[in-house]
């Protein structure tokens, strides 16, 4: 269920999910030693799960050291845009069960390198916004 807030409207679970299906890039932030990190990746939604691929690297080591992640889609057009966020928990796949399924996504990396490691975001919690754009209120006439 949507609730309209002015140009404001909080998305119902399901929209977000559809929104975020719309979509193939998204921003993954961990933490490491009290050091944020923040890292564009290409993903696809899959089970009710967020699933992207990556390298051996920063990306996946910080996924290993704290597996609790934040998750960032979103898009836009001249009129309007959205934002969904997910907190999970993001695990690196390595049975072959677990493989065979993330194969089935058909999830190709963007740029030309190996990415042979899957990993899966399991949501805790998923909230998302969409923005109606336009001018800005005259100042008093909308209630803060």
């Amino acid at each position: 269920m949507t609730v309209e807030q002015g140009p404001v409207k909080v998305l119902g679970h399901e929209e977000a999910w559809d929104l975020m299906s719309s979509v193939s890039l998204g921003r993954l932030v961990t933490s490491v030693s009290n050091q944020l990190e923040i890292f564009p990746v290409n993903f696809v939604t899959q089970n009710g799960t967020l699933l992207f691929r990556t390298a051996e690297g920063t990306k996946l080591f910080s996924t290993v050291m704290n597996d609790r992640v934040l998750f960032e889609a979103d898009d836009h057009t001249v009129g309007e845009g959205w934002s969904v966020i997910v907190r999970g928990t993001a695990r690196i796949l390595t049975t072959a069960e677990e493989l065979h399924d993330a194969d089935r996504a058909q999830l190709m990396p963007w740029v030309a390198t190996e990415k042979l490691r899957y990993v899966r975001i399991t949501p805790d919690e998923v909230s998302g916004r969409r923005f109606q754009f336009g001018p800005e209120p005259q100042h008093g006439s909308i209630p803060g």
